[in-house]
């Protein structure tokens, strides 16, 4: 599991922080109220018996799915302490047991309880097993549904950190054309301008051209890939001053290049490093070979 996502876990946000709105919490426990009354109204044909007996269990079942959701789970299952985690649990529920039998024996009516003068006598497994079934119930749905709504909102959280992150790299990929180019590039033309050599308009404008799609077209997310194979082209021609003819560049081209978009700058940093640790490490005679192929299919 990633790291963010454990430390977002292990760290819960309650309620009064949590990216789960009071007003979910409001929604939950009145549906749920609503449906359990219904359901023993069902049950016992009895509308106001089922409701005061859930009046009693209610704040029961409130109190034991937040103990689990946001401290017993939190401290034992995010660390893998799970022997700890069962006593606790069976603990809490055997408390919930007794305090609920005895609230509803003494509030409601010894009619719906088995009748004994002793509380604990009168306490059966068959109803003990029946009451903490309910509420191992009402606490894995309120914490499951929590869970869900925590890793669909940290899922998004890291989807847009992912994002940003991927931006940031395409900045830093944009920002990549070194500046020594550049120098290298304008002391190729004031070389040229003193030796009056009809070459310098030419490189002058392939620079402004250059230099105008890194300004400019940068700023967009997509780019068309005619613009960035003309930009490589230009950047090609620059770095040909330097090396004369001992430098053999084989550039080929095929596929549809119309309507297809890339990210702006995200070819000529590897077409400069082909220059930087290629061509400018090697003696004699060198030879730089670029394909591009666009593939209708993908």
């Amino acid at each position: 599991m990633d790291i963010r996502l454990m430390k977002f876990l292990r760290r819960p946000k309650f309620f009064g922080t949590s990216e789960i709105k009071p007003w979910h919490h409001i929604l939950f426990w009145s549906v749920y109220f609503i449906f359990n009354t219904f359901r023993w109204t069902f049950i016992h044909d009895d509308f106001l018996l089922s409701l005061r007996t859930n009046l009693i269990g209610f704040p029961i079942h409130m109190f034991l799915a937040y103990l689990n959701a946001y401290y017993l789970m939190p401290k034992f299952i995010y660390t893998k302490r799970y022997f700890e985690y069962t006593v606790y649990i069976l603990l809490s529920l055997f408390i919930m047991l007794l305090m609920k039998y005895n609230l509803t024996y003494y509030l409601v009516s010894t009619d719906v309880m088995p009748e004994a003068q002793d509380v604990i006598n009168s306490l059966t497994i068959g109803y003990a097993v029946q009451t903490m079934i309910g509420e191992v119930y009402v606490i894995s749905f309120f914490t499951a549904i929590k869970l869900t709504i925590d890793w669909l909102r940290e899922s998004s959280k890291l989807h847009d950190l992912e994002k940003r992150q991927l931006k940031t790299e395409l900045r830093f990929l944009r920002s990549q054309v070194s500046p020594h180019f550049f120098f290298n590039t304008l002391n190729n033309i004031y070389s040229l301008t003193l030796e009056k050599s009809d070459q310098a308009p030419e490189v002058v404008l392939k620079l402004s051209e250059l230099m105008r799609y890194l300004l400019y077209a940068t700023k967009k997310q997509r780019q068309d890939l005619t613009s960035e194979i003309n930009c490589i082209r230009n950047y090609i021609d620059l770095e040909r001053i330097r090396f004369d003819d001992s430098l053999k560049i084989d550039m080929n081209i095929s596929g549809n290049l119309d309507n297809c978009k890339i990210p702006p700058m995200l070819l000529i940093p590897l077409i400069e490093n082909c220059f930087k640790h290629g061509a400018s490490k090697n003696i004699g005679d060198m030879k730089i070979k670029i394909d591009v192929n666009v593939d209708d299919s993908f």
